[in-house]
């Protein structure tokens, strides 16, 4: 019973501590938006994906919101969706395999206990490369500021994962997101809202039953190119 209370009360002070810290700081963490892709590209005007990040910034008040990728051929255009602003940023980690190619796994781990070494990250956004991450929050913030954004901004992880399982496999943005969250907040806050950013679709994604049933048909058709529609 004793050591009972005492694993409680370590949770309770470092989650506390986490919210304490979260609740004041420049990003309203919400999660994972998609589990895969109901067509491409799917944070675009009008797209349901962007309509759901647009429909969560507004029940917050904010007139931005921050949605963070795994680089890849795309420029990454910042863009008005109805009321919401959309900010794109995605990542390029310079040791990594890419956004279509298999996860190093052991490479994860030691990026999720240690953070990422200076200099491995870049960062691109509206056809931007950031050598650094002062650089590219730098161009998030003046993005935000000029459309009126107040308070902190909702970020957000794309979620869609190409192949494989999208229960298990966090999908684009999510390192990411979570390298934002360990350099804004520190390295307990950011495990902390990471997961509860894994849940987040759960209990937020009108599509999240269809996505998951037709998760296998659906990555087919998106690697064949059948969802393309720009």
């Amino acid at each position: 019973m004793k050591w009972s209370l005492v694993a409680i009360a370590i949770v309770v002070v470092i989650v506390g501590y986490s919210v304490v810290t979260v609740s004041s700081g420049p990003f309203t963490p919400l999660g994972r938006v998609a589990f895969v892709k109901l067509g491409n590209p799917d944070f675009y005007p009008g797209h349901p994906h962007s309509e759901l990040l647009s429909q969560y910034a507004e029940e917050r008040g904010s007139e931005c919101a921050l949605i963070c990728h795994f680089a890849g051929s795309s420029n990454y255009r910042s863009y008005q969706d109805g009321d919401v602003f959309i900010i794109e940023l995605a990542l390029i980690d310079t040791q990594g395999t890419g956004a279509a190619d298999p996860t190093n796994y052991w490479d994860s781990v030691k990026l999720a206990l240690f953070g990422a070494p200076e200099g491995r990250y870049k960062y691109k956004s509206d056809g931007i490369v950031f050598d650094t991450y002062d650089e590219a929050m730098n161009h998030v913030n003046t993005l935000a500021k000029k459309h009126n954004q107040s308070g902190p901004l909702p970020i957000a992880w794309h979620g869609n994962a190409r192949q494989g399982n999208a229960v298990f496999i966090q999908g684009c943005g999510f390192p990411l997101y979570f390298h934002i969250m360990q350099k804004t907040y520190g390295m307990v806050p950011a495990y902390l809202y990471t997961f509860a950013g894994m849940v987040f679709p759960y209990m937020n994604n009108p599509y999240r039953n269809f996505e998951l049933g037709h998760a296998t048909e659906l990555q087919e058709l998106y690697n064949e190119g059948e969802l393309d529609y720009t």
